[in-house]
């Protein structure tokens, strides 16, 4: 199995590194985040083996049961890429990971009160409803505008977006989203007066899109456990 994961990992890499050359962009100006949320914990395990030190969540109840049970590197980061109830942000936040999914306001209030109670300031995305399909999370432009400029400093440090191309969308209407996202993020930073230097966008079938776009963070599952169960 840990075969197989490697040259899935290695094949995914190097893929990436083609898409930012065919971009233009620097070599490893790309993260991979591996989300295992269709594997276990010894399979997640092995990823970490081969290099993999971002993993990607949707639950966060997994996250905290698999972070329980692995052994990781000291770079090693957790991404929380799917939506959080609030009553689960205590034990999440434990873990200080990288929220990708702010997907309205009370959530994001819901953080900023849990990191001040557990001194700490919490990475978050706000997440765009970039096809403006109502089937999916995420908040409006408008939404995104008015919250990036009354988030708390104090408790959590705003990095960026994060969006997901429309479903069944093709490449070149995702090319289009994914350039939207990224034009909103230039925008914020003007209003904002600072950087905003993340942009997760692109799965498996859409990344290439993505990273020509601009994103800085790629959430793959699928690509890098072809040929191995899910649990």
């Amino acid at each position: 199995m840990i075969d197989q994961i490697r040259a899935n990992y290695q094949a995914v890499v190097q893929k990436i590194r083609q898409a930012e050359s065919a971009a233009g962009r620097p070599s490893e100006s790309v993260r991979l985040i591996g989300v295992t949320k269709y594997v276990d914990a010894s399979t997640t395990q092995s990823l970490i083996g081969v290099g993999c030190a971002d993993l990607g969540e949707n639950r966060p109840q997994v996250l905290w049961q698999k972070a329980a049970e692995l052994t990781v590197p000291k770079d090693f980061r957790w991404h929380m890429i799917g939506h959080v109830q609030t009553n689960k942000l205590r034990r999440l936040l434990k873990h200080r990971p990288l929220i990708h999914s702010v997907d309205s306001e009370r959530l994001l209030r819901a953080i900023e009160e849990e990191s001040r109670h557990q001194n700490c300031v919490t990475d978050v995305l706000l997440e765009v409803n970039v096809s403006g399909d109502e089937n999916k999370t995420g908040l409006s432009v408008e939404e995104i505008r008015r919250l990036a400029k009354h988030c708390d400093p104090a408790s959590v440090n705003l990095l960026g977006l994060m969006a997901m191309a429309g479903w069944g969308t093709a490449g070149d209407e995702a090319a289009r989203q994914f350039a939207e996202v990224a034009r909103l993020r230039d925008e914020l930073e003007g209003e904002l007066d600072r950087r905003l230097p993340e942009l997760s966008m692109g799965m498996s079938g859409d990344f290439g899109e993505a990273i020509a776009a601009g994103a800085t963070m790629v959430r793959i599952g699928s690509a890098l456990f072809e040929g191995i169960p899910r649990s």
